[in-house]
């Protein structure tokens, strides 16, 4: 069976989803695309069908399943347009602007009944993450103690916000930080360097483990994401994401990326088959609703406590049935 996907955005991430689904996806073929631009759209589209309205792109019938990689305020309007159709619909993070608006789309999707939502937490699929949850559930480290990440990006956008640091960018170390421990959070400390960046965000879990998180948004020399699990028995840490070292002109090393899309393109690739093959065979792939919620939900809760600095409790809801 092949899936007949539409995609509704098409920036650098649906872009980015658009090349993957006719290029390194296995059992789906690129339907639709749509864009508010339809000269872009079409463009894209190639001999997919071009569209400027996501509802009509959703309600189509050779759509089967939706991308939806369009700006962050649309997101759960259309989320919620593809439940109401019945279509699995891949939504890039966050889920909603709000947690009240996230709330919406995780009870929409259990008066459905059952799970259509995948969040766009594409680190879940990421080799290197894998590998440390595999070391960590394996008992190779024995149990986890700490997990220290870093997020550096090479320069932050001219329309992030201070607290898009945190909302638009540390969400996904909430996400991958309750995926590796199997815990979720309770408490959150924020502390800002001047000038409020960069930011160092220190979580508790209710296995009593402790995360530390540094959030640099202007580091300059490139994009940059690592992390350290510290167990009782040992360390696991993410190896330099490059497959050579050069040397030259008196210098060691790799270089980094400039952005997210190429460090994370084996996780894009990985994700998007895993949610395919799920959309037709089953079960749910990835970060669900739920998961959504919980991370909008943190991440407000943690640009709160920046403005305090206090250790700050963290308050979150029981998951319905659906997600457990």
């Amino acid at each position: 069976m092949t899936l007949g996907v539409g995609v509704i955005g098409t920036g650098v991430m649906g872009a980015e989803h658009v090349r993957l689904l006719r290029e390194e996806t296995a059992g789906a073929a690129l339907v639709a695309v749509c864009d508010a631009d339809a000269a872009r759209a079409t463009a894209v589209a190639g001999d997919a069908a071009a569209f400027t309205d996501p509802l009509a792109l959703i309600a189509d019938d050779g759509v089967q399943a939706v991308v939806i990689a369009s700006p962050d305020a649309t997101h759960a309007g259309l989320t919620l347009a593809c439940i109401a159709a019945g279509k699995p619909v891949l939504c890039e993070k966050p889920l909603a602007p709000s947690a009240d608006e996230a709330l919406r789309v995780v009870e929409a999707e259990v008066a459905a009944g059952r799970r259509l939502v995948t969040v766009g937490y594409m680190r879940r699929f990421d080799p290197a993450y894998a590998a440390m949850k595999q070391a960590l559930d394996g008992g190779a480290i024995g149990a986890a103690v700490l997990l220290h990440n870093i997020h550096r990006n090479a320069a932050a956008p001219d329309w992030f916000t201070g607290a898009m640091a945190v909302t638009n960018s540390f969400v996904h170390e909430i996400d991958i930080s309750r995926w590796l421990l199997s815990a979720e959070m309770t408490t959150v400390q924020v502390h800002a360097a001047p000038g409020g960046d960069p930011l160092l965000i220190t979580m508790e879990t209710d296995a009593g483990q402790i995360v530390s998180t540094e959030v640099f948004m202007n580091a300059a020399y490139g994009y940059h994401v690592h992390a350290q699990l510290v167990g009782r028995d040992g360390t696991v840490e993410m190896a330099p994401p490059t497959t050579t070292l050069t040397n030259r002109a008196l210098h060691h090393g790799h270089q980094w990326p400039e952005n997210w899309v190429p460090r994370f393109r084996d996780a894009y690739r990985i994700q998007m088959n895993a949610w395919v093959r799920s959309c037709t065979v089953g079960p749910p792939v990835g970060a669900s609703a739920w998961d959504g919620y919980l991370a909008t939900a943190i991440a407000e809760q943690v640009v709160a406590a920046l403005a305090t600095g206090a250790r700050t409790a963290l308050s979150l809801a029981t998951p319905p049935d659906l997600y457990r």
